[in-house]
């Protein structure tokens, strides 16, 4: 069962997401919050797989909210839910560790696959956000494809090819028939590779893997 904390300041768009959630019978909504104070609160109380959160709303935003559970709940992971797709709060949201950003104007099923996807340990990018992500990487890479490449040096082969896999948006138990090992284990480089490269989340580490050229090597 995916537990999840929904967060919204309008109680029409939270009913909308919560009827869409609720079609999935592996997907509990176990509170809801009107603004992001509450929802570092319900999170803290209810310990949740995921957070559903919108960028605006009133007494902490977002953006705030998910840096204050970065810090107080770093297992609970975090997607951000949008109208706007503007660069900037894609970029701080990626940089604050968000697992996930969906705009609300995407196809319901696409929010079944972005929850589904985060909970099961990769990350998801609405494919307009993605778009963008990629254009923003493509338009420095070959600066920061170097800075990466020298960052990624420090791993073992297989982390680097746990990090390519993760570039290809695959999640732990894909990576694990790929490459023929435990979940467990995957996990476990998963979380190595974070720590050692100084990586918020899965989004970022992808973000490094395709920087890096890692995302389209063969494992």
């Amino acid at each position: 069962m995916i537990r999840v904390v929904l967060a919204d300041d309008e109680a029409m768009i939270r009913a909308g997401v919560r009827s869409i959630l609720t079609t999935d019978p592996e997907i509990d909504v176990v509170a809801e919050a009107a603004d992001g104070r509450e929802a570092v609160e319900l999170v803290r109380a209810h310990r949740p797989d995921l957070a559903l959160l919108d960028v605006r709303m009133p007494r902490l935003d977002g953006l705030a909210a998910l840096a204050e559970l970065r810090a107080a709940a770093p297992e609970v992971a975090v997607i951000m839910l949008t109208t706007f797709d503007e660069d900037e709060y894609v970029s701080r949201a990626l940089g604050e560790g968000a697992a996930g950003f969906l705009l609300k104007a995407s196809d319901p099923r696409e929010l079944l696959i972005g929850v589904r996807a985060v909970a099961g340990g990769a990350a998801y990018l609405s494919p307009r956000i993605a778009q963008k992500v990629i254009a923003r990487l493509n338009s420095g890479r070959l600066t920061r494809a170097d800075a990466a490449r020298a960052r990624v040096e420090s791993l073992t082969p297989r982390e680097r090819d746990v990090l390519g896999l993760v570039g290809r948006g695959m999640s732990n138990q894909e990576i694990a028939r790929a490459l023929f090992l435990t979940e467990g284990t995957v996990k476990a480089h998963v979380s190595s590779i974070l720590l050692r490269l100084g990586l918020a989340n899965r989004v970022q580490a992808a973000i490094l893997a395709y920087e890096a050229g890692l995302a389209h090597e063969r494992a």
